[in-house]
């Protein structure tokens, strides 16, 4: 890979992991509500499971859901639904002060991970990514390069969604300004649900 190519994907790994979607919407609540240490399994999940979907469309799943449109339809719907699941629940979390640890809980490691599979936007970033950035002279060589170099970008993104998050906990600790967080941030959460119904 030269010098140039590593540039442009690292702009573009920056550009698509930095900018709001449901990954980092999620994070930017989950911090808010849990603090950023709670959070930290969610972000590591999210790259975790970014990593091992390049992979996958590295190795040619990606080529898969292209062609077939029931899979990619299949995986859009589930996305969608989940992801107003995850609005609902985001909707109606409880005040930071009323929050139990045994009714509520931040996202583990593993449910990050799988989320990946259902998320369209993680989906547009490997397939995209993979397309523009691996070459036929060495694909699986070039494959690894692209997983590592964007996952590597990627955690910190998304790990400063949850770090701005937790410092807004001190703000919305009063339990009616951190309701109307809650709900903004469902009400987004669902748009990028609504979002995926025009891809």
């Amino acid at each position: 890979m030269n010098i140039e190519t590593f540039l442009a994907l690292s702009l573009f790994s920056f550009v698509t992991s930095i900018t709001p979607g449901p990954n980092n919407i999620m994070l930017l609540a989950s911090g808010t509500n849990f603090g950023f240490k709670r959070t930290l399994p969610h972000s590591v999940g999210v790259s975790v499971g970014f990593f091992i979907m390049l992979i996958a469309v590295g190795l040619g799943v990606g080529t898969v859901i292209q062609s077939s449109q029931l899979v990619y339809s299949i995986l859009k719907y589930l996305g969608m639904i989940y992801l107003f699941w995850l609005a609902w629940k985001t909707t109606i979390s409880h005040s930071i002060e009323q929050v139990n640890p045994q009714e509520t809980k931040p996202l583990t490691l593993l449910e990050a991970a799988l989320f990946q599979w259902i998320n369209p936007k993680a989906w547009m970033m490997a397939i995209s990514g993979m397309a523009m950035y691996t070459t036929t002279s060495a694909p699986y060589v070039s494959m690894m390069l692209v997983a590592i170099i964007f996952a590597l970008i990627n955690w910190p993104c998304v790990a400063i969604w949850a770090m701005f998050g937790s410092q807004l906990r001190e703000k919305l600790k009063q339990p009616n300004i951190l309701k109307y967080f809650n709900l903004l941030m469902g009400v987004l959460l669902a748009l990028s649900g609504i979002s995926v119904l025009f891809q």
